[in-house]
């Protein structure tokens, strides 16, 4: 069975440029796809227990103790609640983590053609999943909650929870791409 896989691979061997562009380009569509969604009520509001709850930018808003009972599921509008996120700077502050995602996706996709843009943003891209992972231990929301149901609390991951977990994909798809960015730098690099 070995030999006949043989040339698969061969070619999967040899691939590592590849599947680091693969990466690269799959990188930017997620952070430029959820970074233009920022600019979209319906995620600014999805994304306020994470940002509410988390010590190091729940200053961000007017009013984060009080998210709870603003909340609207995807599709709702309520346009007190939207009112309440506007004073809450909801949106001020989406849409100016929507620009950072842009430039993240922006910088690893331009790796493409410029090593040095594209280590940046491979390396924001890492570490971006450092401060949304930490949203499983700051969220309660990231639970399922103790409904009556046996299966709540830890392990048990409610879809936003399940959300942040993927970004641990994010964060060694990042650590790759970052990885061979930082060799075609020292391969550019003049030997001393």
């Amino acid at each position: 069975m070995t030999h006949s896989l043989r040339p698969l691979l061969v070619w999967l061997a040899g691939s590592n440029r590849f599947g680091s562009h693969l990466m690269r380009i799959a990188i930017a569509i997620v952070f430029l796809w959820i970074g233009s969604l920022k600019f979209v009520p319906y995620e600014a509001d999805s994304i306020t227990p994470f940002v509410a709850n988390s010590p190091v930018m729940f200053f961000f808003y007017e009013h984060p103790k009080e998210y709870k009972t603003h909340l609207t599921h995807e599709g709702e509008l309520k346009p007190s609640e939207r009112a309440w996120q506007t004073a809450n700077d909801t949106y001020v502050f989406s849409k100016g983590l929507g620009t950072v995602e842009l430039s993240i996706g922006l910088l690893t996709l331009a790796g493409l053609f410029s090593r040095r843009l594209g280590f940046v943003g491979a390396a924001l891209a890492f570490l971006t999943p450092i401060v949304t992972l930490s949203f499983l231990f700051t969220t309660p929301e990231a639970w399922v909650a103790a409904l009556g149901d046996a299966q709540h609390g830890f392990p048990y991951l409610s879809g936003a929870g399940r959300l942040v977990l993927k970004d641990v994909m994010m964060l060694a798809g990042a650590l790759l791409v970052m990885a061979d960015g930082a060799r075609a730098l020292l391969k550019a690099q003049p030997s001393t």
